[in-house]
């Protein structure tokens, strides 16, 4: 049974709140199951890896991933197409599904019970709706749970955010909260046209690697976030402006301080934007300012 039959035997609705457009080209879902990570296919049998999948909708992704992983631990808020995704998934053993919110998951120790403790490697493959995309990936990076990858589908336009360089007009505070984790890279486009229902807009699959151990100790992460949110807060400010806001978490708030350290510490001009600076220069100026 296709997931459109199955979908209409179980009399689903579409809900808008949840942001759901299922795929049903099947090409698309292979291809982002072959590319969800990096490390080779065995000739014979699954990767021996883990892969956390959120908002799994009918399992058209979820049955791709499971062909070729150890195992797919599926996280959907819908509680409508739990029944759909038992009996779409009834020939695969190796697939699990919580009936859950992602944002509400404890991720570590949810990472810890699938991987059997750390046994398998992880990674995450998600279909991502576009209003809840910046807070599920900076979930999934800030949790710190040891996810080797985290591929997602999301608008082409977010895409290209995720995936931008510094002074380009794309790039923003979630590409610079990547960098202090990782990198990302675009795989490919997917049309409007491969979904149902069908968005206005077309979509991309971004691929995040995450470095191994972390890139940053964990302090550093989190004091560059700080200034990273805070420089992208109102992009017309200059760094000094947009830090001078933060009275009371960081050693100075004196715009002539605060330009000098920029200054010295960045080898850049004092009136310089949050937009022109990379992930690795936030993490210095935050040593040098926390």
């Amino acid at each position: 049974m296709s997931d459109k039959d199955l979908l209409q035997k179980h009399n689903f609705k579409f809900q808008k709140k949840y942001g759901q457009n299922f795929l049903y080209d099947p090409k698309i879902p292979a291809k982002i199951a072959e590319n969800c990570t990096e490390s080779e296919f065995p000739e014979d049998g699954k990767k021996q890896e883990v892969i956390v999948e959120i908002g799994p909708g009918a399992g058209i992704l979820t049955k791709e991933l499971a062909k070729r992983f150890h195992r797919v631990s599926a996280v959907e808020i819908d509680e409508n197409l739990i029944p759909i995704l038992a009996e779409s998934l009834a020939d695969f053993d190796n697939v699990t599904v919580t009936n859950k919110d992602i944002m509400q998951v404890d991720l570590p120790e949810f990472v810890k019970e699938i991987t059997e403790d750390g046994k398998y490697p992880v990674s995450v493959c998600a279909n991502l709706p576009y209003y809840i995309t910046t807070p599920v990936i900076m979930k999934l990076i800030e949790e710190c749970c040891g996810f080797g990858y985290i591929t997602v589908m999301v608008q082409k336009e977010v895409a290209r955010r995720l995936c931008a360089k510094p002074e380009s007009a794309d790039y923003g505070s979630i590409t610079a909260e990547i960098g202090l984790y990782g990198g990302a890279v675009k795989l490919f486009d997917v049309p409007a046209g491969c979904f149902n229902p069908r968005p206005k807009v077309d979509s991309a699959v971004v691929r995040i690697k995450l470095e191994q151990p972390e890139k940053y100790p964990k302090a550093d992460a989190r004091n560059a976030s700080i200034l990273i949110k805070a420089a992208f807060g109102q992009r017309r400010k200059t760094l000094v402006n947009a830090l001078s806001g933060l009275a009371g978490k960081i050693k100075t708030t004196d715009k002539n301080e605060l330009a000098e350290i920029i200054s010295q510490t960045l080898g850049v001009p004092g009136d310089v934007r949050g937009e022109k600076l990379t992930a690795d220069q936030f993490v210095t100026l935050a040593r040098a300012l926390f």
